[in-house]
């Protein structure tokens, strides 16, 4: 874990998250704990409850029971909006691209900027502002004048989670972000997530491949079954305990939360 994580209050904190979908228990007493400045991946098999639970945490689904904080306060998210107002963003696997759209049209789409109220947009103050998010983050794109559809996979992930970064997020969700791409995009998408964590934001980064989970993040949690089954240091857990967890062999370890204040 990042140096000095458990001597200060998490940036996200959930208790006992439950959701349930008629008879169907997704979640189950899930806890979490997400430090500012710390890569928190997730893992599990398949409806382990992992996308039902960063769904909760962007506002997408209430949960039926359960306690959230953020920044120590208990905060309640009942739609996407109100994640946005407390500084919670997700990137879905879709990314939700205009494909025929720039670079900077798309990191500012729905938070367009105009030169005066009820005037024409800002392109040129939206392409400055485009570039410098892409500089921060490191990403190497040609133009921010360049059609989504010209770039690659790896790129359009860079441009969903620079759009992201327009409402200075504290927390970053990222649902899946390297399926589908291939090995020199993941290592691109990889090392974009480590600058996110440089920059201070709290990450949760949900995937399959261990090998490059471990590489990015500090702490791996394991859903199964919608339920906590397993933490474990990414720098120092053998890849044979994380997926004994993951397929609920083994014995499993106790989560390791902070309770300093």
């Amino acid at each position: 874990m990042t140096a000095g994580t458990t001597q200060r209050r998490p940036l996200l904190s959930m208790r006992q998250i439950t959701k349930r979908f008629g008879a169907v228990e997704a979640l189950v007493g899930v806890d979490l704990d997400v430090h500012a400045g710390e890569v928190v991946a997730m893992v599990g098999d398949n409806g382990a409850g992992k996308s039902t639970l960063a769904k909760v945490i962007a506002g997408v689904l209430q949960p039926e029971a359960g306690l959230i904080e953020l920044g120590g306060e208990e905060v309640t998210v009942p739609t996407p909006a109100a994640a946005h107002a407390l500084g919670i963003s997700i990137v879905f696997q879709d990314l939700a691209l205009c494909e025929n759209l720039s670079v900077a049209d798309n990191i500012f789409l729905g938070r367009e900027r105009r030169v005066m109220r009820g005037g024409p947009m800002d392109r040129d103050g939206m392409e400055l502002a485009a570039r410098s998010i892409l500089r921060d983050l490191t990403v190497n794109i040609p133009s921010v004048r360049t059609p989504v559809r010209e770039l690659s996979a790896g790129q359009r992930q860079a441009v969903a989670i620079a759009r992201t970064l327009t409402s200075e997020p504290r927390l970053l969700v990222l649902d899946e972000p390297t399926a589908a791409l291939s090995v020199v995009q993941t290592a691109e998408v990889l090392t974009l997530v480590q600058r996110l964590r440089d920059l201070g934001l709290g990450v949760i980064i949900i995937g399959h491949n261990l090998a490059d989970l471990r590489a990015v993040s500090d702490r791996i949690e394991v859903l199964r079954h919608g339920r906590n089954n397993g933490s474990f240091e990414s720098a120092t857990a053998h890849p044979e305990e994380i997926i004994a967890a993951i397929a609920g062999a083994g014995r499993v370890p106790e989560p390791r939360w902070s309770t300093a204040p």
